[in-house]
């Protein structure tokens, strides 16, 4: 019987290459003991699109894109008639004054956007009678009911509501917006500090659940800060993960020691997407979707899509939705965008099959489920054409197949395209680049991610204080591990 609680530590941008390079330095001590007394993987797959929102709706769901609905950062909703953008940090938001985003990101991500009919790890706990909590998860759905309280000065530039009621698990903190501890301990929450959507708030309230022995079965916790240092430093940024180092020093402490917390608690530390360098200015690692699709009527950003609309744009860094609105075919704009070489992988469906093109060639591959091939997680796949498209291993003889630079690529472009209703291809920027629309965030000299490859997508996972491991290296394969401990 498991009588240990379990911390899961969602952090963002962590990658292997930086603990093992900290390890080899000796500076990352604590993660050091965490491996020395756990086990760590260099290669769980992410989800995909790898941006964090649509990462941890496929941890807490164990399902992609096509099981929860919540296809990217952004994706443009056909029910609507618009772009939803679920902000790409407080700061833009505020910055914009857009109402859209925080009503998308504060009430639709978790109320109506991520599928009802799909049940979140904090409702299955709840029903087999465990408590939960999350510390900053973006996806908190639960049976609970909470208030967000939304800080005057947003109040003014929007048409939010004071406070907010949303369904959580039995115990949430969201930065300033949801603040269990508020007047117990003062957290870092101000305007300077993302509203408490920061490491320091995420660890502080950690500590003093395990200090006030509050913590639940199961506890969520997002470190969110060391995502930005690597989008402006790329990826072999190192301080960052020297602070979450210390920070995971304070959470052990908290426990006495870090002895006693491993005899307490089931300690899980991953990683939701990696990154990939992006070029320097001078080498133009910006592709610019409106100026390649400068024929078609392709909607402005903050614009209301009209009759002569023909394309929508959902840039997310290095991947991107592109949405036809008008009869013209997916592979005609399909061919314009391949024409690009910075361009890697344009798919798109068709009836049951998915076809994906490589940029600058004419090689082209469809596949769909339930063939003869069997992949390394038990997936049944029929292909066509060319197998290098995505890199694929064939074994005809053995009715094997093998990933090499796309991990879990059938699965996870599969999840994409039918993520969401309409028309749209899904585009993926090569290694170095990444996609753009008018007024995108980019990265040049730093690094990015949403992509398919390796690089995004293979992440870190330490798990210390149990032997037990998920069924498969996969985003989308903890949920039902987590249960499995929680439970058993």
């Amino acid at each position: 019987m498991n009588t240990k609680k379990v911390i899961l530590l969602v952090i963002d941008s962590l990658m292997p290459l930086a603990i093992d390079k900290g390890i080899a330095q000796k500076e990352l001590p604590t993660i050091q003991y965490l491996i020395e007394h756990g086990q760590y993987h260099k290669d769980l797959v992410s989800s995909f699109p790898t941006m964090s929102v649509a990462i941890d709706s496929s941890l807490l769901t164990g399902t992609y894109p096509n099981g929860h609905h919540v296809p990217g950062l952004t994706w443009y909703s056909t029910k609507e008639k618009k772009l939803i953008n679920y902000g790409t940090g407080p700061m833009e938001i505020i910055k914009h004054g857009v109402d859209t985003v925080l009503v998308d990101a504060l009430v639709n991500l978790n109320g109506s956007h991520l599928n009802p009919q799909v049940p979140t790890l904090y409702e299955d706990l709840t029903r087999r009678g465990k408590k939960s909590g999350s510390i900053n998860g973006l996806i908190y759905r639960g049976n609970f009911d909470h208030t967000l309280s939304i800080p005057a000065w947003i109040q003014g530039p929007t048409s939010l509501p004071k406070k907010i009621a949303v369904k959580g698990p039995d115990y949430l903190a969201l930065g300033s917006l949801s603040d269990p501890l508020d007047g117990i301990q003062k957290l870092p929450d101000g305007l300077t500090h993302r509203m408490g959507l920061n490491n320091q708030f995420s660890i502080e309230t950690v500590n003093y659940l395990v200090k006030a022995n509050k913590l639940p079965d199961f506890l969520y916790v997002y470190l969110p800060d060391l995502d930005q240092k690597i989008h402006k430093n790329g990826p072999s940024e190192l301080n960052g993960v020297k602070e979450v180092d210390k920070q995971l020093q304070t959470l052990l402490q908290s426990f006495g020691s870090p002895e006693e917390a491993l005899k307490k608690a089931i300690f899980i530390l991953v990683g939701d997407s990696g990154m990939t360098p992006i070029l320097s200015d001078k080498d133009n690692p910006v592709i610019d979707l409106p100026s390649i699709l400068k024929d078609y009527d392709v909607l402005r950003q903050g614009e209301a899509v009209t009759k002569e609309t023909e394309v929508v744009l959902a840039v997310n860094e290095t991947m991107a939705y592109v949405y036809k609105l008008k009869a013209d075919k997916l592979k005609d704009i399909a061919n314009v965008l391949k024409a690009d070489p910075r361009v890697d992988i344009i798919s798109w469906k068709e009836k049951e099959w998915i076809y994906a093109i490589q940029g600058n060639s004419s090689k082209e591959i469809r596949f769909k489920a339930n063939g003869k091939l069997i992949d390394p997680y038990q997936q049944k796949w029929l292909i066509e054409q060319d197998a290098d498209v995505l890199d694929l291993k064939i074994n005809a003889q053995n009715h094997t197949l093998n990933y090499g630079q796309y991990p879990d690529a059938l699965q996870r472009l599969t999840g994409a395209l039918h993520s969401n209703p309409g028309e749209f291809l899904v585009v993926t920027a090569k290694p170095g680049y990444e996609l753009a629309d008018r007024s995108s965030p980019t990265h040049k000299g730093g690094g990015g991610h949403g992509a398919l490859g390796q690089a995004e997508s293979l992440v870190p996972l330490i798990i210390s204080g149990t032997d037990q491991q998920p069924q498969y290296l996969r985003i989308i394969d903890l949920k039902s591990f987590l249960l499995k401990l929680i439970t058993m």
